[in-house]
């Protein structure tokens, strides 16, 4: 499946300015909407290391009021959350009626991070499937608006952004020992993927899959798709 993205495509630089911002201008619009009509929507952001999450949720967010929206940033579970069903921290992060929540990874690492490196069981990851799918049609049943994006790069883009981070002193820190470790997992990580977009891709929550070796497309791509997906859900 991931081996048919196509990952040449790009953006001119004049035109991805000019989309940039009549995308974010209809953002602004749709993130007040959001707000008036009083439906929570959640933004799930997935994708290989060094993909471009961070800076497309920047762009994402750029112009929306700050008091309509929230980012989580999820790391490996801590305290309560640890010893709690793995979804109860996504659960208590959930957004009240009228506000964004942008989760920069999700309770997706069930079935890719935790899978792969062996934190759970094979019958626990298995489970989680169904158990995802039915988490995010209670989500959509109570009027929640779902987008969930995996961001894909090829190996050879993603080395070029490992060696530019660690050669760079202002974006050294984003690259761990973890981040190479995981690397060497490309293939095992790439059948977690596909399995992950094949079973959990559903009418009601459907992932959209980026192709961000070049990032103002991929940027683009994203901004587009949830202003269409906001515009059909709140006209």
């Amino acid at each position: 499946m991931l081996e048919q993205v196509d990952l040449t495509l790009k953006l001119d630089p004049d035109d991805y300015e000019r989309k940039l911002v009549r995308l974010q201008n209809k953002l602004h619009l749709l993130a007040f909407e959001v707000y008036r009509q009083k439906r929570p929507a959640v933004i799930v952001f997935e994708g290989w290391d060094a993909a471009g999450k961070g800076g497309a949720i920047r762009r994402l967010t750029e112009h929306i009021d700050p008091r309509g929206f929230v980012v989580w940033p999820i790391a490996a579970p801590q305290g309560d959350d640890k010893v709690r069903h793995y979804l109860y921290r996504f659960w208590r992060r959930l957004p009240e009626a009228g506000k964004i929540a942008i989760f920069d990874r999700s309770w997706y690492g069930r079935v890719m991070v935790e899978r792969v490196e062996g934190f759970c069981s094979e019958a626990a990851w298995l489970r989680a499937y169904s158990e995802i799918n039915q988490f995010e049609r209670h989500l959509t049943d109570f009027g929640t608006i779902i987008l969930k994006f995996w961001l894909h790069i090829s190996q050879e883009e993603q080395l070029r952004r490992f060696n530019e981070r660690e050669q760079t002193d202002y974006k050294s820190w984003k690259l761990t020992d973890e981040d190479w470790r995981n690397r060497g997992k490309w293939e095992d990580y790439e059948r977690a993927v596909e399995d992950m977009l094949l079973k959990t891709s559903t009418l009601v929550a459907p992932w959209t899959v980026v192709e961000a070796n070049d990032k103002p497309y991929g940027r683009i791509k994203i901004l587009k798709t949830v202003v269409d997906k906001l515009a059909s859900e709140l006209t």
